[in-house]
């Protein structure tokens, strides 16, 4: 990546995000305008797109429990949802090319191949919106990335059974050997210690263990990646591995983003393509909806899922330029697939932001279609005369529950929307339930502005702290609400919002150390303390 490239990424990354918008709407920007110089992508950043992309796949793995893959709205939602837009988008798609005539050069065949590329959603935007906006623990986040996997396991499955390759006989002893040594890659990690070594661990574990043995037997790499991330997620620093991560697996997607307003040379008919694929995208956003209130999910559930999903996928281009190569259809459907791709995300990512509001005027219009039942995982929350509620049961969020505790028994619960914690809580005989403070429909149900006097917001995620604070704000919320920060921008926002309290993790633990310590020592050197407490005084 040369430095004209790295200079026109910066700057329309920092022109997104001083625009409120996500910094990979600007990279994608910064694709198109390089191409408009006639820059070209190269071996180099296409190596970093896929490395991005292989160790995006590996911290979903981490993070992945197979039995979300099992539930009903994950594999059923997304097989109706395919057939869904391939029985829509294709007579659509004939019917168009029809009008046009000849030029389009589109039949039933091609056609049906065009739709099903179009069916699969953006894997990178998804994983980049939900992390950034603290909702990937969600139950729509949950849902949305378990939709997301099934979508990539039917792509990997076309393009196995369409290219002919056959993966080799050692496929079969590969997966066993990993699944029977799967303790000893989680020793690997557990040896490991921290820092640069355990980023260094999960870069072996996911590009040499994962993504080249997997490329070694005749199959996808960026598979072999998720599959060794789900043996290893449930170590207890299967968390830790992931953060140390994040940074480089942001910075290698910026290639990625690059990459995709870099895809051929623009046509007219490849534009207009793309103008009319991208008008489709709200039919199968309602799709989603749709389908996902089928399965018992309440409205809101459902509207956020499908938006972390209006888009096109990354998948969608691999599988036309595969039919590209073949010949199967003209190069300019690759580029129309490239640019409809790119405007989606565009257009998806200031809408993600604002999802939340859009629901809001329409929620009960949207509830109407509700089916009868309720989720295992959405019922009801049940307090019991609770009066002080935290939310994000973290390291920060256990403290303050215990300090509280003490001060008020019986009086506080706590919130989480991570399921395997809130289980582990309960064991610990924590007073916690699952729910997600920045929904909307949750504040409802607590009814938080009669039952709740103090709201703590703990989550790690800042996004989420403050999309918890102004959900309280739209409820008319009267009590105290204390929120933490890491750093000072981070508590000067917390404090525009008209919070009772925001402070700076950091510095405040630096004055409790220090507090702690001069109790300690006042304790154990009491003649040294009150020296130095008279010299102090004379002075």
């Amino acid at each position: 990546m040369d430095a004209l490239l790295l200079a026109i990424a910066f700057f329309f990354g920092l022109v997104a995000q001083q625009l409120r918008l996500p910094p990979l709407v600007g990279f994608l920007v910064s694709g198109f305008v390089l191409q408009a110089l006639g820059k070209s992508g190269g071996p180099t950043l296409d190596m970093i797109a896929n490395l991005g992309v292989t160790l995006m796949l590996f911290s979903i793995g981490l993070k992945l429990r197979l039995k979300t893959l099992a539930r009903s709205e994950i594999w059923a939602g997304t097989s109706l949802h395919t057939l869904t837009v391939l029985l829509i988008f294709t007579p659509v798609l004939v019917g168009v090319s029809a009008l046009l005539g000849r030029v389009a050069g589109l039949d039933w065949t091609t056609a049906l191949l065009v739709t099903f590329a179009l069916g699969f959603s953006s894997t990178v935007f998804a994983v980049k919106t939900l992390t950034d906006s603290g909702d990937m623990g969600a139950m729509h986040g949950r849902i949305a990335i378990g939709m997301l996997i099934m979508q990539d396991i039917f792509a990997v499955l076309f393009l196995t059974f369409s290219t002919g390759k056959i993966p080799t006989l050692w496929a079969l002893p590969l997966l066993l050997a990993l699944l029977f040594g799967r303790k000893w890659i989680q020793g690997l990690i557990g040896r490991s210690g921290h820092g640069e070594m355990i980023a260094l661990c999960g870069l072996f574990i996911a590009l040499v263990i994962g993504a080249e043995g997997f490329t070694a037997v005749g199959l996808k790499p960026d598979l072999g990646a998720l599959f060794v991330g789900v043996l290893v997620g449930s170590h207890p620093k299967a968390k830790e591995l992931s953060k140390s991560l994040v940074g480089l697996t942001d910075l290698l997607l910026v290639g990625f983003f690059l990459q995709i307003g870099l895809q051929g040379a623009l046509t007219m008919q490849a534009v207009l393509w793309s103008l009319f694929l991208v008008c489709l995208l709200p039919i199968k956003s309602l799709a989603f909806f749709f389908i996902l209130t089928r399965f018992h999910l309440r409205a809101r559930t459902a509207w956020m899922a499908g938006f972390s999903l209006s888009t096109y996928s990354e998948f969608g281009l691999i599988v036309l330029a595969l039919a590209v190569g073949k010949g199967w259809i003209g190069s300019d459907w690759l580029v129309a697939m490239s640019l409809s791709l790119s405007l989606s995300i565009l257009i998806a990512a200031p809408l993600r932001r604002k999802a939340e509001l859009l629901y809001d005027p329409i929620s009960e219009f949207l509830r109407r279609f509700e089916t009868k039942g309720q989720h295992p995982d959405d019922l009801p929350i049940e307090t019991q005369g609770e009066r002080i509620a935290i939310f994000g049961m973290g390291r920060v969020g256990v403290a303050a529950y215990r300090a509280l505790s003490e001060r008020f028994p019986s009086k506080v619960i706590g919130f989480d929307r991570d399921e395997e914690a809130v289980r582990k809580h309960r064991e610990d005989g924590r007073n916690v339930l699952m729910a997600d403070a920045t929904d909307s429909d949750f504040w409802e149900r607590v009814q938080v502005k009669h039952n709740i006097d103090l709201v703590v917001l703990a989550m790690p995620k800042h996004s989420a702290n403050i999309h918890a604070a102004e959900a309280l704000k739209r409820h008319e919320f009267e009590g105290v609400v204390a929120a933490t920060g890491k750093f000072d921008d981070e508590v000067k926002e917390l404090r525009a919002l008209g919070l009772d309290t925001a402070f700076n993790l950091y510095s405040e633990a630096g004055a409790g150390f220090a507090n702690h310590v001069t109790r300690v020592f006042s304790e154990q050197r009491p003649d040294l303390a009150s020296i130095w407490q008279g010299m102090e005084g004379s002075g």
